[in-house]
């Protein structure tokens, strides 16, 4: 019950404090602003990727399991001109048909995703031929030593953050899912401990 409570009620707003920084912001524009068509949000959280989507997006279908992180979106979504379809499922299962849409997007979720290549498969299948898939995530750092550091405490992160992970290649869970990686960049989230801030900003396609 303890466990739940913290999930649901504790977590959600640890988060969306964390995530919700000028800098965050500007990564969020960044890799959104190319994205086109029919979009699936995987993690939406507590949305705050909604005010950076591109003017000519009108509806996101948008997957997040966690219920503490829908009631935090409410007022975002009530703020945007976005539609908002919720759909209450794990990634692993993303309850619509193949080929539905023409970006899928994640930002700050494959390192908490149960099956991380289950939900790329998913990924994959519920695009449309030559369909796109955006990335911002954190994961294994590129130095040894904070790589010793990230293995060493993921078990702990995973308790405290809601089942994050602190050491997945990023890269190499998209780039084996049947997903081509047509654009990646590394960068350092600034004043962020780099266990935490190394982070995966990318593009890929599907076909």
């Amino acid at each position: 019950m303890l466990r739940r409570f913290y999930s649901r009620v504790i977590f959600p707003r640890l988060m969306d404090f964390s995530l919700n920084r000028p800098e965050v912001a500007e990564l969020r524009k960044r890799i959104l602003a190319e994205v086109t068509g029919d979009t699936l949000e995987i993690g939406f959280g507590t949305g705050l990727n909604l005010p950076h989507y591109p003017v000519e997006i009108h509806t996101v279908s948008a997957l997040e399991p966690n219920e503490g992180m829908n009631g935090l979106a409410l007022r975002r979504i009530r703020d945007s001109q976005i539609e908002v379809k919720h759909l209450h499922h794990d990634g692993e299962e993303i309850p619509v048909a193949d080929g539905s849409f023409d970006s899928v997007v994640s930002t700050w979720t494959l390192c908490s995703v149960g099956d991380p290549p289950e939900v790329l498969r998913e990924v994959s299948r519920t695009l449309r031929p030559g369909g796109r898939f955006f990335f911002l995530e954190h994961g294994l750092a590129q130095n040894p030593r904070i790589q010793k550091w990230q293995h060493r405490l993921t078990p702990i992160n995973k308790i405290i953050a809601d089942g994050c992970h602190l050491n997945r290649d990023i890269k190499s869970i998209v780039e084996t899912e049947g997903l081509r990686i047509v654009r990646h960049e590394r960068l350092n989230l600034k004043d962020a401990p780099r266990i935490l801030g190394e982070l995966y900003i990318g593009v890929a396609q599907k076909g």
